[in-house]
């Protein structure tokens, strides 16, 4: 088991305090879709919220995309799947929020560990299956099961993100022939980009159980489109998985999928080989032995106590009288400086009554800005919709104002003719492409259209023939992989993109969730979230990558 410090990480000077009335106590993680944060009920319960990245929120497609989420997760409600406690998929930035699983993903244990006894893979095939029943009788199809979305909890696993869930009897919802999923995870219908069941999760769960037992793919690593092309054209080699566990697996993964065994025959297969242990309640000692103690959850976030209270000036040059809590030694020091340099500024009003008001209202402002980003906050009450906190830096608000124009901002105060304000410019907008292809044919211009039905565009896919010399390319603009941690947005491409030079960016070490940021000589900064890439030197299957664009224009 991860640390509580490795688990629960602090929040960012970017990160909201409140969405929509939870006040959040930790970040818990980041992907190509927004932040993940510890939050509790009014109750104290242990909520994680999912807040989509602002400019994704403004893109139709994923909007529909996500409300598809939160509706399978509302129609979804058993012993082995995250239960959905609130959402709403239209907030500004659409948001949901399950009960917090303390546990890791299977992905995580197994990358820990290595493989699971034989016991801890039956009782994990038995409570994923029993979650797929729920699924399942809720008329939805999962079509991302895979160990990184089955978080293992003290009493057993959990089924979690309905991203790409649809409800029974579509048979898709993307362009002809396109396939949704995570490749290595695929049943064969599913790759072929055929009609899509129950009997699809029912593949990815045979592959799950085999990734538990043997700590790798079955499939193998490697390519995305030669993983694939095994899936639908090979038989899976069960040699190497412990034998007690072959007929199971066997079951799940037949070609046919007709031929595969239901959640219900799954659950009771298991249950027989588990004997007694089924019946005495002997889940939660496996489980010890492969997740180890549970980490402490932070307590809720207290909300906060007004910090500042200002009241009205007896004359035009008199600075305002401030009352606060006591303060830290920090801020105390701020505030010794805001002090002083009021007092100083007052003496000048004095002798200069005219100018007076103007310079103190402005010298107050001024060394605001130099104070602790925790100096200043009204104490209102969280609303009931989404909404940042001080340093959340959404658009819209003073922080998000203060990022995209480079930290000016303005001051309080009346000016006069002679001497007038400057305004802060507003913020970058960004504006989101989702699922931008690139391939031999296709290219991806920053300018719109984005997406290019020839190589005209800003940046291209080639790969000569060798997977080795797979790259993006451009004439125009320069490109850099951000590897810093999930979660790049315009200021970390700005900062990655200060020395880069490079107008190639080879895709040997690029995955599914690789960020890369590019800057135009226009100004505009992009930021690709690879979704899918495939360099495999296949016969006439040419390789290809997807990703999902955010653009700063002019920035």
């Amino acid at each position: 088991m991860k640390s509580a410090a490795e688990v629960f990480q602090p929040l960012g000077a970017d990160d909201p305090q409140v969405v929509a009335g939870y006040r959040l106590a930790a970040r818990l993680g980041a992907g190509g879709m927004g932040q993940v944060y510890l939050s509790h009920t009014q109750g104290g319960r242990p909520v994680a919220i999912k807040v989509v990245r602002p400019e994704l929120a403004g893109d139709a497609s994923f909007r529909r995309r996500f409300h598809r989420e939160v509706e399978a997760a509302r129609r979804v409600r058993g012993a082995y799947t995250a239960e959905l406690i609130d959402a709403d998929a239209e907030g500004t930035p659409p948001w949901l929020a399950t009960l917090y699983v303390p546990g890791p993903s299977l992905a995580e244990a197994v990358a820990r560990r290595g493989p699971l006894p034989v016991p801890a893979v039956l009782w994990l095939v038995a409570g994923v299956a029993e979650a797929l029943q729920v699924i399942h009788d809720a008329g939805i199809v999962h079509r991302d099961m895979k160990p990184s979305n089955v978080l293992l909890a003290a009493d057993g696993p959990r089924v979690i993100d309905f991203g790409i869930s649809l409800a029974s009897g579509v048979t898709r919802h993307t362009t002809t022939g396109a396939a949704i999923g995570t490749p290595t995870y695929m049943a064969p219908e599913q790759a072929s980009g055929d009609e899509v069941t129950a009997a699809t999760d029912v593949f990815a769960l045979g592959q799950t159980a085999a990734f538990a037992a043997l700590g790798r793919p079955l499939y193998g690593d490697g390519p995305s489109l030669s993983v694939l092309y095994r899936i639908v054209n090979e038989a899976p080699d069960l040699e190497e998985l412990p034998e007690a566990l072959r007929p199971l697996i066997g079951l799940c993964l037949a070609a046919d999928p007709a031929d595969r065994a239901t959640p219900a025959e799954i659950v009771e297969w298991c249950r027989k080989r588990l004997g007694a242990d089924a019946d005495d309640g002997a889940g939660p000692a496996v489980w010890q032995e492969v997740t180890g103690p549970e980490v402490e959850v932070p307590a809720p976030v207290a909300d906060p106590t007004p910090v500042r209270t200002l009241s009205a000036p007896s004359s035009p040059w008199a600075p305002p009288q401030v009352t606060a809590p006591p303060a830290g030694p920090e801020e105390e020091k701020a505030r010794r400086r805001r002090r002083a340099l009021i007092a100083a500024v007052a003496v000048v009003g004095a002798v200069a009554l005219g100018a007076g008001a103007w310079t103190v209202s402005n010298a107050l402002d001024s060394s605001r800005g130099r104070s602790s980003a925790g100096a200043a906050s009204d104490g209102a009450k969280p609303r009931a919709s989404a909404s940042s906190g001080p340093a959340s830096g959404a658009p819209g608000t003073t922080a998000g104002t203060a990022k995209g124009s480079g930290g000016a901002t303005t001051g309080g105060g009346a000016s006069g003719p002679s001497q007038p304000r400057a305004s802060a410019p507003g913020p970058v907008k960004p504006t989101a492409y989702t699922f931008q292809l690139l391939d031999d044919k296709k290219s991806v211009s920053l300018k719109e259209p984005t997406q290019r039905e020839d190589a005209t565009g800003d940046i291209r896919f080639t790969c000569n023939g060798r997977p080795a010399d797979c790259q993006l390319e451009s004439e125009t603009s320069v490109l850099a992989p951000y590897v810093l941690g999930p979660g790049a947005d315009l200021e970390k491409c700005r900062l990655v993109l200060t020395t880069a030079r490079s107008r190639t960016l080879s895709l040997t070490a690029v995955a599914a969730g690789s960020e890369i940021c590019v800057k135009h000589p226009s100004g505009d900064i992009a930021l690709l979230v690879v979704q899918v890439k495939s360099t495999a030197a296949v016969p006439r299957v040419p390789g290809f990558l997807t990703a999902d664009m955010t653009v700063w224009r002019a920035s």
